[in-house]
């Protein structure tokens, strides 16, 4: 049996909002595998242990660049330690600079990326030397390139915390800025259910079936009660499936406003800032206490 540690505890809690006891007791059933001890909480308590995945855990921001004809676009995450370091002008000018060069020179990955020409040196110069001008760690995450098939359409949200870079092929202007608008807002995991991660679709049947038992559904009925939640589910992540946010019957989907318009997604890339990032947390009190104490031993 693993030992179950309070950090555990603590950070199972703070994916799923979990009372403290229901994640320790899913942590001993898992033997501490965090994530079938989610599944366990979500079969036991519902959606009430299931927040957004994406959750928001570390500083920094989304930056885009589109050329004059729409057909070169690129879209970055660059993160820094403290949100009022993502405000600072140089930090967004470097954001700006690196879309750019991005969408323009085609670097593999990020290593390729911090090797490019910039500002009479390169990307990664750059980079360290804004590091020693602010006095935070800065690092480029992540970016995606696209050569439009239609025309590229961007969505910046929430100080730049979300970002959306769409392809759409037909409509006009006003339809790409509302679906890019739309994915900011409902944050679809695929254009459409063949996009789907098999395993989260498998953790969704499985979590399906556990519940059912657990309510006293007889065993022959199962498959299909985890087939409707899976359907379901599928409905709700998946960008055509989805109702328009701003559909005035509540029922539009985004499949049929495209075809209103005549139009199509080609692609679409959504990234959040700092998804997937464990934030440190820090005790401001004792970081105060401990650089005074530093400061006196000099």
């Amino acid at each position: 049996m693993a030992a179950i540690t309070a950090s555990m505890v603590a950070e199972l809690r703070a994916k799923t909002d979990a009372p403290m006891m229901e994640c320790k007791k899913a942590l001993t059933e898992a033997d501490g595998d965090l994530g079938k001890a989610e599944e366990i909480l979500r079969v036991k308590l519902g959606n009430k242990a299931s927040k957004a995945a994406a959750r928001v855990t570390a500083e920094g921001i989304v930056g885009t660049y589109i050329s004059a004809d729409g057909k070169l676009a690129a879209i970055v995450e660059v993160n820094c330690e403290t949100d009022f370091v993502a405000k600072n002008d140089d930090f967004l000018a470097f954001t700006k600079a690196v879309a750019e060069l991005v969408a323009t020179q085609n670097p593999a990955d990020v290593a390729a990326l911090s090797g490019l020409a910039l500002q009479g040196s390169n990307v990664e110069a750059v980079r360290t030397a804004l590091v020693g001008k602010i006095g935070e760690n800065i690092s480029i995450r992540r970016f995606e390139r696209v050569e439009a098939k239609g025309k590229a359409a961007q969505y910046i949200h929430g100080g730049s915390k979300v970002g959306v870079l769409l392809d759409l092929v037909g409509g006009d202007d006003a339809t790409a800025k509302d679906i890019a608008m739309h994915i900011a807002a409902s944050k679809p995991k695929s254009l459409d259910a063949s996009g789907v991660a098999p395993e989260l679709i498998e953790t969704e049947r499985r979590v399906a079936i556990e519940k059912a038992k657990e309510s006293g559904k007889p065993e022959e009925m199962l498959a299909k009660i985890a087939e409707g939640t899976v359907q379901k589910f599928l409905k709700e992540v998946t960008l055509l499936s989805q109702v328009f946010v701003k559909a005035e019957d509540g029922k539009q989907t985004i499949e049929q406003l495209l075809k209103s318009k005549s139009a199509s997604v080609a692609s679409f890339t959504l990234y959040l800032v700092g998804e997937g990032i464990e934030k440190k947390v820090t005790d401001f009190a004792a970081e105060v206490a401990a650089q005074a104490a530093a400061a006196q031993a000099r």
